[in-house]
């Protein structure tokens, strides 16, 4: 290592303060921040000490990412293999995993190359550090992708993400919408065909690049039955986007998230609660002669396991910089993100996934939530003196 350090105090050197290449700083001073403790501190305000910095936590939901992206890629493979006549005894490990890491790996290498390349730009252009908020919003956006989306779909989805969901709003920390629920949102809408309806998941042994079966919430919202085990849609053995399809993996990555203070346990709880609840609203309809559908009639249970709702929940609605930042205002932006999930995946049978919508929704009133939480704290503190101060006057 200290002949990296070496090497990269000798190649900075131009880069210097006054020196010719003094523009171009941002981009190898981020190089060094990624490979080293920055050797710098705060110089001014107010600041708090602590060995926790933005790298490190984006590290941290990198690593709780993990487990997700890597059953996604024997997921990706199997669901493709296992129906080909040469796999009909079985899908090797190796096999499934391999040819799903084929298709993931370039869309992880498209996702960085052009987000880190905006970020580069913006950066020289303004004068700024690079930062490593796109180390995450750069590995989630080809994990919340169907497997077989074309790499300039996933460009473009990067470019809107990282322009109009990030910099417009003056980059890192001061964007209020989830930048990579933006890129799959601008992915859902621009290109409909490829984001939803049977066509994305039905494959032929013929297109080698197509991944099988019907989603779970899409045969649902066709009428038609589901062909998976409870147990099948909690491992993550049914057809999906990348990451979404493990519970298992999910809450391992929510325990890393809990347990390093990096996620919001109230926020996860929250909306697992209030998803649960709208579950339970739409089951008991039959009971009070109200005609369900197939959705209505899912259990509830069930509805916190399939599709995108555990994943949103634990990776994007706890995201610090566009969720709620009161604790009060936790529980209500993580009740109302569940409850309008189901409701949304529910009564939009063309849209049967409701949590991208549900987030990014209560992404725009999360500043609201927090204003009226502290509005209410500041009245009852009022309340409180007041009432201290008349017990004085009496006693006196």
């Amino acid at each position: 290592m200290e002949w990296i350090r070496q090497r990269l105090d000798k190649i900075k050197q131009p880069f210097q303060k006054g020196k010719k290449l003094e523009k171009y700083a941002p981009a190898i001073n981020a190089l060094d921040t990624f490979l080293f403790t920055p050797n710098h501190t705060t110089q001014k305000g107010a600041h708090i000490r602590d060995a926790v910095d933005l790298k490190r936590t984006m590290i941290t939901v990198v690593l709780a990412l993990v487990p997700a992206l890597i059953f996604g890629m024997w997921n990706g493979g199997y669901q493709y293999l296992h129906q080909l006549p040469e796999y009909a005894d079985g899908v090797p490990f190796f096999d499934a995993f391999w040819h799903g890491a084929l298709k993931i790996i370039p869309m992880i290498a498209v996702s960085y190359a052009v987000g880190l390349g905006i970020e580069f730009a913006f950066a020289i252009f303004r004068g700024h550090e690079v930062n490593e908020g796109y180390l995450v919003t750069g590995l989630l956006i080809p994990m919340i992708m169907p497997i077989d989306i074309p790499l300039w779909m996933v460009a473009l989805s990067v470019v809107f993400a990282v322009l109009i969901g990030k910099e417009a709003f003056g980059g890192t920390g001061m964007n209020i919408l989830n930048p990579a629920l933006t890129a799959r949102a601008f992915a859902f809408f621009a290109y409909p065909t490829y984001m939803s309806g049977n066509t994305v998941w039905v494959s032929n042994a013929a297109e080698v690049d197509a991944v099988s079966g019907e989603t779970i919430l899409g045969s649902l919202a066709s009428g038609n039955e589901v062909g998976y085990s409870a147990m099948h849609m909690f491992s993550g053995q049914i057809p999906g986007s990348i990451a979404e399809t493990s519970a298992i993996c999910i809450l391992a990555g929510a325990l890393i998230l809990v347990l390093t203070k990096v996620g919001s346990w109230r926020i996860i709880l929250s909306a697992f609660i209030g998803a649960a609840i709208m579950g339970l609203i739409f089951n008991s309809l039959p009971s009070i002669g109200v005609e369900g559908n197939a959705l209505t009639n899912f259990p509830w249970y069930l509805h916190l396991i399939v599709g995108g709702l555990a994943f949103g929940i634990v990776f994007m609605a706890t995201d610090p910089v566009s969720a709620a930042q009161t604790a009060r205002g936790k529980w209500i932006y993580g009740f109302l993100i569940g409850f309008l999930s189901v409701m949304i995946r529910i009564f939009n049978p063309a849209y049967p996934e409701g949590v991208m919508l549900g987030i990014l929704l209560m992404n725009v009133f999360a500043p609201t939530i927090d204003h009226y939480v502290i509005e209410a704290n500041v009245k009852r503190r009022k309340k409180r003196l007041e009432k201290a101060n008349t017990q004085v006057e009496t006693a006196v």
